[in-house]
C-alpha cells in the first residue's frame, strides 16, 4: 500500500519540477506573502481559524484512530495538497495563483480535517519555501484550508445525492473549491486595501478579475488531476474509501 502512495507522490513531484522549469520566474511570494497584510487584519484571520483547528484536531483523531491504512491515506492527501499548492504563477501584488489540492482531502476526510492538514502544509511552505508567511498564515489558512475544503465537501455531498457520476462529482468539487479559495483571497485583499474611489467592492472586483485569468484554467486542471488520482485510489483503496463513507457500498467511479 505504501509503495502505491509513494509512486503517486513521485509522479506528482515530477509534474511539479517540470512545471516549475517551464513557468516564468515568480514576481511575488505564493499565497498572501509575509508582512503584506496590516497587523489587525492578520490577527483577525488567526482568530477566525482557531475554532476550525480545534474542530479539525477532534475530527482527525476520530477518523484515523487505530486505523493505520487511513493514516497513510491522510499523509498522501497532505502530500497531494503540498505538491499542487507549491505550483505558482505570478498574479496580483502580494500573491500568486496556484492550484490548492485541498479538494481531494476534503472529499476523503471532510473539511474539518483539511483545516488542520492545510495549515500544516502552509506552515511548511512558509518555513521551507518562503511561500506565504507566518503573519499571514491565518489568512491563507482561512481561504485555502477552510473555505476551499468546505466548498469542495459541500458540493461533493450535494452531487452525491443527485446520483451524478462520481468522476463528475470529484471534478466539480475540486475545481470549485479551488475557485472559492481565490474569491476569499480577493476579499481578504480588498478588505485590507480598499480602492480610494470605489472602496472594498471596487478593489475586490479588480483583484478577482486579475486572479481569474490564471485561476480558471488552473482550477479546471486541478479538477481533472484530482479525478485521475481519485480513480487510482478507487481502484486500489476501495475499502478505505468505504470506511470514510466516501463511497456507498455499491458506489462506482
Amino acid at each position: 500500500m505504501f509503495s502505491r502512495y509513494a509512486k503517486l507522490i513521485l509522479i506528482l513531484s515530477l509534474h511539479l519540477i517540470l512545471l516549475s522549469l517551464l513557468a516564468p520566474p515568480p514576481a511575488y511570494a505564493m499565497h498572501i506573502m509575509e508582512g503584506f497584510l496590516p497587523l489587525g487584519w492578520a490577527a483577525l484571520w488567526f482568530i477566525l481559524v482557531l475554532p476550525f483547528w480545534v474542530w479539525g484536531v477532534k475530527s482527525l483523531k476520530a477518523k484515523v484512530s487505530g486505523q493505520p491504512g487511513l493514516k497513510l491515506l491522510l499523509g498522501f492527501a497532505g502530500a497531494f495538497t503540498f505538491v499542487l499548492s507549491a505550483l505558482k504563477l505570478p498574479s496580483v501584488t502580494g500573491s500568486c495563483s496556484h492550484p490548492t489540492g485541498v479538494g481531494l482531502g476534503a472529499i476523503l476526510f471532510g473539511p474539518a480535517a483539511m483545516s488542520v492538514l492545510g495549515a500544516i502544509v502552509l506552515l511548511f511552505q512558509a518555513l521551507l519555501l518562503a511561500h506565504g508567511g507566518l503573519t499571514t498564515l491565518g489568512a491563507n489558512t482561512f481561504s485555502m484550508a477552510v473555505v476551499g475544503p468546505l466548498t469542495s465537501y459541500g458540493i461533493y455531498k450535494f452531487l452525491k445525492k443527485t446520483k451524478a457520476p462520481l468522476s463528475f462529482n470529484v471534478f466539480l468539487a475540486s475545481a470549485l473549491g479551488d475557485l472559492a479559495t481565490y474569491v476569499v483571497t480577493s476579499l481578504q485583499l480588498a478588505l485590507a486595501f480598499p480602492a480610494p474611489d470605489t472602496g472594498i467592492w471596487g478593489s475586490f472586483a479588480k483583484f478577482i478579475s486579475i486572479f481569474a485569468v490564471t485561476q480558471l484554467p488552473l482550477a479546471i486542471s486541478e479538477g481533472l488531476l484530482t479525478v485521475v488520482v481519485f480513480n487510482y485510489l478507487f481502484a486500489y483503496n476501495k475499502e478505505e474509501l468505504k470506511e470514510l463513507a466516501v463511497l456507498q457500498e455499491k458506489g462506482g467511479a
